[in-house]
């Protein structure tokens, strides 16, 4: 597989491996700037692209490495200020509109895109919200989030002992920032109304804002533990 497409990825950790590996099977064409020597070995040695030891927050190592041709520029450094000046760096100078940055502080989320970051992605974030869902629910399948962390998706299993269980939508009393988009029942899929029952052993496919997953699961299940 052949792509035109130029990526750089500045910083990160290991996890970067995964996602070298993940674009270089697409074709994507490839350049990495981080600060570990050892790891930037470990790259040149492992993958098909280019690999640069430095600081990619400083505006020569970027201009020596080329970051005039990129198509698209991820900055995954552990330091949020040093990632929004590569972001703007790309994006100001040389006109390279998609840009991804990491933020450690979720508060940075909105100051990044207003600075014009293209895809601002909080870790922390989406991490502590799936692990706090998880350490109290062993039911909720598929947890996920988008638009940066801002709406949730979950699935939730009914029991026939949940208080919702035989209750038309319009009576479970969900709250206004939360929709179940979809019921899985046994084959087949539901676009639920408000008069659509709840049915032991359906799949509730639940769209919501992160800060009232804890209430919609003490509603479905009448406890979160």
């Amino acid at each position: 597989m052949v792509n035109d497409m130029k990526i750089f990825i500045i910083g990160g950790g290991r996890e970067v491996y995964f996602l070298i590996k993940a674009f270089i099977s697409k074709g994507y064409d490839l350049t990495v700037i981080n600060q570990d020597a050892d790891f930037c070995r470990k790259l040149s040695r492992s993958f098909k692209a280019t690999v640069v030891v430095g600081d990619g927050s400083k505006p020569f190592m970027l201009e020596e490495s080329g970051i005039a041709y990129a198509d698209m520029v991820i900055a995954l450094t552990n330091n949020d200020p040093d990632n929004l000046v590569i972001c703007q760096i790309a994006d100001k100078i040389y006109g390279i509109r998609k840009t991804f940055a990491i933020v450690n502080n979720p508060e940075n989320i909105d100051i990044f895109k207003k600075l014009g970051v293209d895809t601002v992605i909080s870790t922390t974030y989406i991490i502590s919200s799936l692990i706090e869902q998880r350490a109290v629910v062993d039911d909720i399948q598929n947890l996920t989030s988008i638009g940066n962390g801002k709406v949730a998706f979950m699935e939730v299993d009914v029991a026939g002992n949940h208080p919702i269980t035989g209750k038309a939508i319009h009576e479970t009393g969900f709250p206004d920032d939360a929709i179940i988009c979809c019921i899985i029942r046994g084959d087949g899929v539901i676009i639920p109304k408000g008069f659509t029952v709840i049915k032991e052993n359906d799949r509730l496919v639940i769209m919501s804002k992160p800060e009232v997953q804890t209430d919609v699961l003490m509603l479905i299940r009448g406890k979160v533990d």
